[in-house]
Parts: structure tokens; sequence; C-alpha cells
């Protein structure tokens, strides 16, 4: 009856074993982590991992991971699922994080999605903040996809609109005559 009971336990100590050892040696660090799995993974400090390009001076490009200022939220040591990359509509391969892909429907739609909305948090996590960065609250362009997604949309393009400063009495307005700059992407 003894050898029975150690194999009961031997479970347990194999997963406890594991958590120390992941603990002892510090987790996630996006610096470790290779191409094919930087892009929407959490580092053990919370922050996000970003895939960085950076090119040599022979001209030969290197593609390297670095943790973003981003944090997620209650998230640690994560890097996401192949299914998850997919049925959200994401490319592994994306450089930095934007918010530009909530202005694309066809994203909205697969992040929106049941199969990605109701079963990867990271990424809703993620797109959620993105989204609020942006004045957009996610539940809600998700639900007006249908009907008034045309509508959302237009709210998220119109939200880089910066109203001018009340006119001062010395003070001109200035005038640009190029385009305003994107933001980066991280």
């Amino acid at each position: 009856m003894a050898s029975y009971n150690s194999f009961k336990t031997l479970p347990i100590l194999a997963l406890a074993l594991a958590f120390c050892v992941q603990g002892t040696l510090g987790g996630i660090a996006c610096e470790n982590l290779n191409q094919d799995s930087c892009s929407f993974a959490v580092s053990s400090s919370g922050k996000r991992c970003v895939l960085e390009k950076n090119v040599r001076r022979s001209g030969e490009e290197a593609y390297t991971c670095g943790t973003s200022e981003i944090e997620a939220d209650k998230l640690k040591d994560w890097i996401e699922t192949d299914q998850c990359i997919e049925a959200c509509g994401l490319d592994r391969n994306a450089l930095g994080i934007s918010s530009d892909s909530l202005l694309e429907s066809p994203f909205i739609q697969k992040l929106c999605s049941p199969l990605c909305y109701d079963s990867c948090p990271n990424i809703v996590d993620l797109y959620f903040n993105l989204a609020a960065g942006e004045g957009v609250f996610l539940p809600k362009l998700c639900e007006a996809q249908g009907e008034n997604g045309r509508r959302e949309m237009a709210e998220i393009k119109s939200s880089g609109y910066v109203a001018p400063a009340p006119e001062s009495g010395g003070v001109l307005p200035v005038t640009f005559l190029n385009a305003p700059a994107m933001a980066p992407a991280y």
C-alpha cells in the first residue's frame, strides 16, 4: 500500500518542484524569448513583451524580443498560444503594439468572436486597454459590430482630433501645414 501512496504524491511533488524551479530561475524574461514566442507574451514582472527589428551596420535585419512599458492586468509568465493568435486574427511576427488594428473591421470581428473574446484573456486584456487609451470601451465596440460598427469605428478614427485652444489676447494660434505625426508603435 505504501507504493500506491507514493504514486499519488509523485505528481503533486513534481508540480511543486516545477513552480519552485520557475520561481528560482525568475520566470519569463522577454529578452530571453525567441521570435516565435515573443509577441503577446508577458514577462514574470507583468510587462508585455514586444518584437523589435534591429538593422545592423551590414544592413542585416535581426529580430529581438524586448520588454515594453505596457503592463498586463493580473497576468505574469505568459506565452500566448498559437490557437489564440489564430482565433484573434493576430500575427506573431508583428512588430510593436499598436491600437491601429482597432480601425480594421475584419480584425475587430475576430477579436470580438466568442473563440477569441471568451477564450483568450491575455489578448482581450491587451486590446481592452489599447481601446481604452483611444477612449473606446471594447465590450461596447464588440456589441456594436453588427448594427453600429461603422459609427463606433468613426468615433475611434476621430479620437485623434484635438480642439483648438481658446484664443487669448496676445497669443496667436499656430497653423501646421504638415500632416499630424503618427503615434509611435510599442
